[in-house]
């Protein structure tokens, strides 16, 4: 009879999603808070006025542009490691590092892979956890230390891309556009976007990344220019 307890096969399972805890959280150091990915200037331009706006928002680029483009990333870095494919590990970083739009977004996804990457060499290190020279793209990072460590595909996408909504969210919340509260109803309405992009992505190939979120795209260049700011992107 099945008391509840995990056992075998469960206990294995749980052991191997246990570091995604730890790696996801915003005390992990990677500087997450530091970053907006443009929506403070959607704000500041009025795009982003209440919670209704932001959870359109974050569907377009969650579904539309960065969301789905890290999830295939983070996908093909993972199967790279798993098969031991350095030049296969290489392409996808530069791919990565090449999609960012602008100086701040190119500075988002690398300072935040390189500090991952350091951070759980130091901590989780592995055989298998090929270190990169250079700048790492964010989700390639996180594709990278989840092979090495055999965390499984399927529940690493979904809880990276969960995690980039609820550090949004965050950063949201500190704008003042919306409450807590508000942020956990936002936060909880993305939730089936993100496992169908997550469910998706694995099957793409790189020739599939591609993205229509122009206004937040070129938001990204005001953001450089922009009067007052909390965030650095």
């Amino acid at each position: 009879m099945d008391d509840g307890s995990p056992k075998g096969r469960g206990l294995d399972e749980t052991a191997a999603i246990l570091p995604l805890f730890a790696w996801l959280s915003p005390s992990y150091p990677v500087g997450c808070y530091a970053y907006s990915h443009t929506l403070e200037w959607a704000v500041e331009a009025g795009d982003i006025t209440d919670e209704t706006s932001l959870v359109a928002w974050l569907h377009d680029l969650l579904t539309l542009g960065l969301g789905r483009n890290d999830a295939i990333l983070l996908s093909h870095a993972y199967r790279a490691i798993a098969q031991d494919d350095r030049e296969a590990l290489e392409t996808v970083n530069e791919l990565a590092l090449a999609l960012s739009p602008s100086a701040e977004l190119h500075l988002e996804t690398s300072q935040q892979g390189r500090s991952f990457l350091d951070a759980t060499l130091a901590a989780w290190p592995s055989p298998r956890l090929t270190p990169l020279e250079g700048d790492v793209a964010f989700p390639v990072a996180i594709g990278m230390a989840a092979a090495a460590h055999a965390v499984p595909l399927a529940i690493t996408s979904p809880a990276y891309l969960f995690g980039l909504v609820q550090t949004l969210v965050s950063a949201a919340i500190r704008l003042a556009p919306i409450g807590q509260t508000a942020g956990i109803r936002v936060s909880a309405a993305l939730a089936g976007p993100v496992q169908d992009v997550a469910r998706e992505a694995i099957g793409l190939t790189l020739d599939d990344i591609g993205g229509s979120t122009f206004r937040a795209d070129l938001g990204s260049f005001h953001h450089e220019n922009q009067y007052t700011r909390l965030f650095r992107s």
